[in-house]
């Protein structure tokens, strides 16, 4: 049992290896070949970045995040779409992170704040509710008393017990 967990684990771990290691060379070539094509032709490719100040197609660097400058200045470069240069897309993805966030925050102290205005409301409402019900329990009290007492004294039972001295 604990053999079998072996051999599956290193055969994923290789064949995951071997996945890695054939998407890093492949496109490395793909994109250095289409050097002195279009720009649109140049990102048909995910891994490729298209320098209009080179016209180049360069292998997008992944160790850096962003493209060094020496590579290609970052309002010269493209990336995924043409008529849209780097610069602007990561501006453009930065503003729309902190938009979401700040709508997330938001959207959370609103709920917090609802919530226990909610509450106190509903407290406010069941009290009222409470206070409604024993007004008209103690006037259907009364009114019962009323109507007992009238029978009482209808057939003289209203004074003093005369079977009490027993």
């Amino acid at each position: 049992m604990m053999d079998s967990r072996s051999l599956a684990a290193a055969l994923l771990l290789l064949f995951g290896l071997a996945t890695v290691f054939a998407q890093t060379s492949a496109p490395g070539q793909a994109c250095e070949t289409k050097n002195g094509t279009s720009c649109e032709e140049c990102l048909q490719n995910v891994t490729c970045l298209w320098c209009i100040k080179t016209k180049m197609c360069i292998t997008y660097p992944v160790r850096t995040i962003l493209p060094p400058h020496a590579l290609c200045p970052l309002n010269e470069a493209r990336w995924g779409l043409c008529w849209m240069n780097f610069q602007t897309l990561i501006i453009t993805l930065a503003v729309f992170g902190g938009i979401m966030i700040i709508a997330f925050l938001v959207c959370l102290f609103c709920c917090c704040k609802c919530e226990n205005f909610g509450s106190k409301r509903s407290e406010a409402k069941m009290e009222k509710q409470a206070n409604k019900t024993r007004t008209k329990q103690e006037e259907r009290r009364a009114e019962m008393k009323q109507r007992h007492d009238d029978v009482r004294r209808k057939y003289g039972l209203s004074g003093p017990n005369p079977y009490s001295k027993f």
